[in-house]
């Protein structure tokens, strides 16, 4: 060996040594998983933060293509799931879920403002207990399952119907995939359902705290701000304390699970205290849903539109 004139060995440690680095290097700026901001060079050859991307429109902040495929992903794992316990479910397509969540607040030849009027959010006003699949009338969360898992449901035996939603929904029959998606809340989904969301939802989406992105960079505008002042006020002189017309609906559920246990109690096994506590929830319900429709249709609803065009059409740009 000559002195001075490094090995073949020396010379690929430090190759290695080398590569990790620019390696490393490459990391820097990524977003994903937690990372940093993504920087972008600029013509004097400065690096300067680039701007965030603005989230999509969509459940959850997501684009429309995201949330495809975030159903179709999660419908395919709830299939898998059920197969494991012993039981048939048929993966439903995007539209299936979307109808679903369309049929919220929804009854065919009624116009929200009429269905607000008569069932307020419909959360205490058409509550049966039943499981989903047996209900009759209305009922988003049999509309999201599809009819083919509604048939599966109805040929098990009584026992049999009580082990397939326990294995698809856990504690809550009427926390269904479509049904949390419209509400932004899968807290109260379990079972299979809950198991499928957890391996394609991000953490922070899976809790009851959670808030839609977008929704809250609108609030942050100023003309929002001013907006919900007005609202609150107005709330205020008709008798009610809410600050903004996302508050309404989850006050409401919150007050009837307390009065039903979660919704797991069927209407007819209420006891007297629950069945006066439950019709005080729903007059009040009516009463506090149409108040809010009007105000969020002449208050609110027109700024958020005008600071939503402006957040897209700059992304445009």
């Amino acid at each position: 060996m000559t002195k001075g004139i490094p090995t073949v060995a020396v010379v690929a440690t430090v190759l290695v040594a080398i590569l990790v680095i620019g390696m490393a290097g490459c990391g820097n700026g990524s977003t994903e998983n937690g990372g940093e901001t993504p920087t972008v060079q600029t013509t004097g050859g400065e690096t300067e933060e680039k701007p965030a991307e603005q989230p999509g429109k969509e459940e959850f902040g997501l684009t429309t293509k995201a949330l495809v495929q975030a159903v179709e992903r999660v419908e395919a794992l709830i299939a898998e799931y059920m197969r494991e316990e012993g039981f048939e479910y048929v993966a439903v397509d995007y539209k299936t879920v979307r109808r679903g969540m369309a049929a919220d607040k929804s009854l065919p030849g009624v116009s929200e403002e009429e269905f607000i009027a008569k069932y307020g959010f419909g959360v205490s006003t058409l509550y049966t207990g039943a499981a989903p699949q047996l209900t009759e009338g209305y009922c988003p969360g049999r509309v999201g399952l599809g009819e083919k898992n509604v048939q599966i449901y109805k040929n098990l035996s009584p026992a049999d119907q009580v082990a397939y939603n326990r294995s698809l929904f856990g504690e809550n029959t009427d926390a269904s995939f479509a049904v949390g998606l419209e509400v932004e809340d899968f807290s109260r989904c379990g079972g299979c359902t809950r198991k499928a969301i957890e391996q394609v939802f991000k953490l922070e989406q899976l809790k009851a705290t959670y808030y839609n992105p977008l929704n809250a960079l609108i609030n942050k505008d100023p003309r929002m701000k001013a907006a919900l002042r007005k609202y609150a006020a107005k709330m205020r002189e008709a008798g009610f304390d809410y600050n903004h017309p996302d508050e309404v609906e989850t006050d409401i559920r919150e007050r009837f699970y307390a009065i039903t246990d979660g919704g797991t109690v069927p209407l007819e096994k209420l006891s007297t205290e629950q069945r006066a506590a439950l019709k005080k929830l729903q007059d009040y319900e009516r009463r506090v849903a149409a108040i809010s429709f009007e105000l969020e249709e002449e208050i609110f609803d027109p700024v958020e539109e005008q600071i939503e065009r402006e957040l897209y059409a700059r992304e445009v740009k």
